[in-house]
């Protein structure tokens, strides 16, 4: 059995129901989009106290099951307009299920301020958030940890989140308490502060009890020693995330200078700065850590905590997407650089891919120069002051580059584009064309395949199986890192939730949750008025070809939803 919270924060009360069975199993990205699309949220303003906010954990949540401690958070995305899952490791979905918890949905908005407190014993109590109110998530991480000890979780609402700034994200404690694991894509911070809620403070226990114990304890060892049995996993342990720079270097398709070259050269033709393989080794030297754990229990460890030439702790993570958006599509060649603003944009809980692809608009604009490290700070201290200039940025890189009348703003259903050039990564193009939740590569991501070569029948198709295998992940609080062992161990993984919660589902079971997902929100974003255009490339990724390939874009919306909708009606029935 586990527990879903439904709590009306107008009047403080909280309306408790039992899951049992496969009703635990039915979560995350899945739970999210059944949902908010039962509920008819797809028609209403995504900052009204209408738009339910929701926390969703996977079903072996709680446990030392590696990976499978990731967060859903969900709601209709006041940036985008659409459907919205924001994905988050740390130990926020692990103290859930510790507590025997499976979701929790936030509904309505309270009068003032508050710290919703959920104890491992006694009833949930609504506390006063005004000694909190406008502190960095560090700080506030910390006077709340002074209050509620060390043995707690956090989910922070941080200070652009106050004031409704849509590239808020939600942070998360990480295993260390550092509030630095964020649900950050499409607005889901601004929608936690038009709630006036700025912390939910969560007690960790123990692991809860499970239908057979040895049984379960047996999948969480098999699911593992597969993982360390995997060369691919070894990679991300020893090198991180950051390694996937030397791969779209090296492919020509790392966003360089506001997506506008495909490729970082330096002078001496040494190795990449902003690649995992240096990262790895400069942080080493230092005494920092290179393999870290975002998550209780995850054997992969594809974090770091990145320390600068004295030692001191800088930021963890340093991951992938901060280096390419924050980094090089902002001008930046030295990864101290990008550390430095990444710690930055951790303490005022905003995305850093929507922050770094809005600052290149700016830079765009000629309202300062790539590379030029002291005007992206002065955009973040407005960002963090709130005044015009910061909620104009704040406010995301569509909105923003429409204000300084930019011509090349990089964003599809008005979220900023990942780090994967799409004239070149064409899978993981189509996906973050195609899918409900506007530009996100962890919607469908596979920056390896040879794409150039290939029709676009084929393309979509490898993009649809890997957006169902993402759905998959999203939907069961797996991370996606782990899919190569994941995606060939379905029996393992339903027998797994078997033995936890006593039901009957099968490896036909995990790959329908996944379609149905994707039919769920693309039906979502239908009925709140997305149409085929919103499939579409911005028009400069067609018309100027990207340096060194000289590649233009090739795939056009129409054509691939075509594809991806025929592809999805079809796996309706598998």
């Amino acid at each position: 059995m586990r527990k879903y919270l439904d709590i009306d924060l107008g009047t403080q009360s909280i309306d408790q129901r039992e899951l049992h069975g496969r009703e635990i199993a039915e979560a995350g990205r899945y739970l999210i989009a059944r949902t908010l699309l039962d509920q008819g949220i797809a028609s209403i303003d995504p900052m009204s106290p209408d738009n339910p906010l929701i926390f969703s954990a996977g079903p072996f949540a709680g446990t030392n099951f590696s990976n499978a401690n990731r967060l859903s958070v969900g709601c209709k995305s006041p940036l985008t307009g659409g459907i919205k899952e924001a994905n988050s490791g740390g130990t926020f979905a692990f103290a859930m299920g510790q507590l025997e918890i499976a979701g929790l949905t936030l509904h309505g908005a309270s009068d003032d301020w508050v710290v919703i407190r959920i104890p491992k014993e006694g009833a949930i109590t609504f506390e006063d958030a005004s000694p909190y109110m406008g502190l960095g998530n560090f700080d506030c991480a910390r006077k709340l940890h002074e209050v509620y000890g060390d043995k707690t979780s956090l989910a922070l609402c941080g200070p652009v989140g106050e004031y409704l700034g849509l590239m808020a994200g939600i942070a998360f404690s990480d295993t260390d308490n550092r509030p630095s694991r964020l649900a950050a894509r499409g607005g889901v911070g601004a929608v936690m502060g038009a709630k006036n809620v700025k912390a939910i403070v969560i007690d960790k226990h123990k692991m809860p009890p499970v239908h057979d114990r040895k049984k379960v304890m047996d999948a969480v060892k098999e699911y593992g020693k597969k993982l360390n049995e995997t060369p691919a996993i070894k990679v991300f342990e020893t090198t991180g995330t950051a390694v996937v720079a030397d791969l779209t270097n090296t492919l020509g398709a790392l966003p360089v200078n506001n997506f506008s070259s495909g490729q970082l050269t330096t002078a001496d033709q040494g190795p990449l700065k902003m690649g995992g393989d240096y990262i790895r080794e400069l942080n080493s030297s230092r005494g920092g850590e290179i393999a870290h754990a975002c998550m209780p229990g995850c054997l992969i460890k594809c974090s770091n905590v990145y320390v600068d030439d004295t030692g001191r702790e800088l930021v963890s993570p340093l991951e992938y997407e901060t280096i390419g958006l924050l980094g090089t599509n902002c001008g930046l060649t030295e990864p101290d650089d990008v550390a430095r603003l990444n710690e930055i944009a951790n303490d005022l809980g905003v995305d850093s891919i929507e922050l770094g692809a809005t600052i290149a608009v700016a830079m765009e604009a000629g309202e300062g120069n790539f590379g030029d490290t002291i005007f992206m700070s002065s955009c973040m201290d407005d960002i963090r002051a709130g005044n015009e200039r910061g909620r104009m940025l704040a406010a995301g890189t569509a909105r923003a580059g429409k204000a300084l009348n930019v011509a090349r703003i990089p964003v599809i259903k008005g979220q900023a584009i990942s780090a994967y050039d799409p004239r070149i990564i064409e899978v993981t193009g189509i996906s973050m064309m195609t899918t409900a939740q506007g530009a996100d590569h962890t919607a469908g991501n596979n920056p390896s395949y040879k794409c150039q070569d290939k029709s676009i029948e084929e393309l979509s198709t490898e993009s649809f199986k890997m957006q169902v295998n993402s759905a998959v992940a999203d939907s069961f609080g797996l991370c996606v890192f782990g899919r190569s062992v994941t995606d060939d161990n379905l029996e393992l993984i339903a027998n797994g939730i078997n033995d936890a919660h006593n039901c009957d589902i099968d490896p036909s079971f995990i790959l329908k949750v996944g379609v149905e997902t994707l039919r769920l929100e693309s039906e979502f974003n239908r009925q709140a008025g997305f149409t085929d255009a919103d499939d579409e490339l911005p028009d400069f990724f067609y018309e100027e070809e990207l340096p060194p390939t000289n590649a233009k874009a090739r795939l056009k919306g129409r054509e691939v939803r075509a594809h991806l909708e025929g592809l999805i009606n079809a796996g309706a029935s598998v």
